[in-house]
């Protein structure tokens, strides 16, 4: 046998397990083979990180039967003083320039919401750049969404503590939806990315 044989051999050994398994290359002990990762953010993942600036962070029941949708753009109630339009819009940018006082005097819950909005727009971002330009680190995607979900969380205890208490629910109908919703699109889609960065 020549040494080139020989060599080959070898070569073809070192790639099969004592049971004639044969391993994927570039993994370790049979592990999750990272190559089947992809690179970029597919386009239902991109549209998924999309729809979450849409989610709306928690939902404030009344006794009267009204809603009040806390978005990251602002507040959406039913109780509209119009009723050919059925609902009013208070836009963040307005309610934080309506304040009387500081940002740095107001609540740290309240501080926390441009936060959550500029977290999932730079997740929104990331993701986009993947898609447009093919280069994309899928692990600052997700990280930039679980950022996301702790600060809307943030946002959602304050908002309970301040409204929530004396509905005929009670503070517990105050809801993290947009955290849930965050949490979902992590564990769905870069639950894997997030992984590889504790290995």
């Amino acid at each position: 046998m020549s040494d080139v044989d020989r060599r080959a051999d070898l070569n073809a050994d070192s790639r099969t397990d004592p049971g004639g398994a044969v391993r994927a290359e570039g993994t370790e002990g049979g592990g999750e083979d990272d190559s089947k990762t992809p690179s970029v953010s597919s386009l239902p993942a991109f549209v998924a990180v999309l729809a979450l600036l849409a989610v709306p962070m928690t939902v404030v029941p009344s006794g009267t039967g009204d809603l009040t949708l806390v978005s990251l753009w602002g507040f959406i109630n039913t109780g509209s003083v119009d009723p050919t339009v059925g609902f009013s819009i208070y836009p963040v940018w307005d309610y934080f320039g309506d304040q009387p006082r500081p940002f740095a005097t107001l609540p740290a819950s309240i501080q926390a919401w441009p936060l959550a909005l500029a977290f999932h727009l730079l997740a929104v971002a990331s993701a986009g750049t993947g898609r447009l330009f093919g280069r994309e680190d899928r692990r600052v995607t997700g990280g930039l969404i679980v950022l996301g979900a702790l600060a809307t969380l943030w946002v959602t205890v304050g908002v309970a503590s301040r409204f929530g208490a004396g509905n005929v629910m009670g503070i517990f109908s105050v809801l993290p939806v947009s955290t849930v919703a965050s949490l979902a699109v992590v564990i769905a889609v870069y639950r894997n990315d997030l992984r590889r960065i504790f290995r």
